[in-house]
């Protein structure tokens, strides 16, 4: 099982011994960054840092008008040694119209979420997957018994719970003659907190609270996870630093798992099952 991170600045070096890859928003094609790069840039850590796998993020919604300046940026990715991860399905189809040679991830938020669609793109030259957010440690352990594709699980981070096209953030400054960059909202059934994050592409709601699945690494390794990703958080370096020891080490420092406690008991929906039910 290898590490790989999202980092919160172009501090790539400082992680480069402790990580086995990164995850890089490309520019004007990604969304929940806060920072990006654009293939120039991308040309350049590709060729610095050689030993370092680069998943470049390609995560909205492609418009028409966006498609050429896509099959450009796709055609050069495809002469470095990094893999995409894509949200649009058009992304899977220009690869395949082009006969580009770039390995893909499935990157579709709430759809990744059970071994059959994980097969079907598979069978379709997609490589890995990251793994909905939204579903249990025992679905991802059956996505890892039956289906081929390498599995991607975020285990630390403050996660992202939604995103809109619309420019939330904008409109509630209009309507309340504010000037707010950034909104925190409280969701008043669960009483959590949520940022509220507006960007060119639309608006992104996070949860305040630190998804904290390091007491999770040790079964989500035993059960054949490929990558797990941590995004940045306080203190992300040391957690880093300890991390890559622990999977080094197949996992058998209890006294890890019992320092990053620390971190707070938010889960997920690791160990929470999504019910639907029919409101008559």
């Amino acid at each position: 099982m290898k590490l790989i991170t999202e980092l919160n600045k172009k501090n790539i070096n400082d992680y480069v011994d402790y990580i086995d890859g990164v995850v890089i928003g490309l520019h004007s094609f990604s969304v929940f960054n806060n920072v990006v790069y654009d293939v120039d840039e991308i040309k350049e850590l590709s060729n610095k840092y050689k030993d370092l796998e680069m998943f470049i993020k390609i995560d909205k919604n492609i418009f028409n008008d966006e498609i050429d300046s896509l099959k450009d940026i796709l055609i050069e990715l495809s002469k470095l040694n990094v893999k995409v991860m894509f949200y649009d399905i058009c992304v899977l189809q220009l690869v395949k119209e082009l006969e580009l040679d770039i390995d893909l991830v499935w990157s579709q938020t709430h759809m990744v979420n059970n071994y059959k669609t994980c097969n079907y793109y598979y069978d379709k030259g997609v490589k890995y997957a990251l793994v909905s957010k939204e579903i249990t440690l025992d679905e991802i352990k059956t996505i890892n018994k039956l289906s081929n594709i390498n599995t991607i699980v975020e285990v630390v981070s403050l996660p992202s719970v939604g995103f809109s096209r619309r420019k939330l953030v904008t409109n509630y400054n209009k309507d309340n003659n504010s000037n707010f960059k950034d909104l925190e909202v409280l969701e008043k059934v669960t009483n959590k907190k949520y940022l509220v994050k507006e960007e060119k592409a639309g608006t992104g709601f996070i949860l305040d609270e630190v998804l904290n699945g390091t007491g999770l690494i040790e079964d989500l390794y035993n059960s054949g996870t490929s990558y797990i990703l941590m995004r940045e958080i306080d203190d992300f370096l040391e957690l880093v630093q300890d991390t890559k020891e622990y999977i080094s080490n197949e996992c058998k420092d209890k006294e890890y798992v019992s320092k990053y406690e620390k971190l707070g008991d938010n889960t997920g929906f690791f160990f929470k099952n999504t019910i639907y039910r029919v409101i008559k």
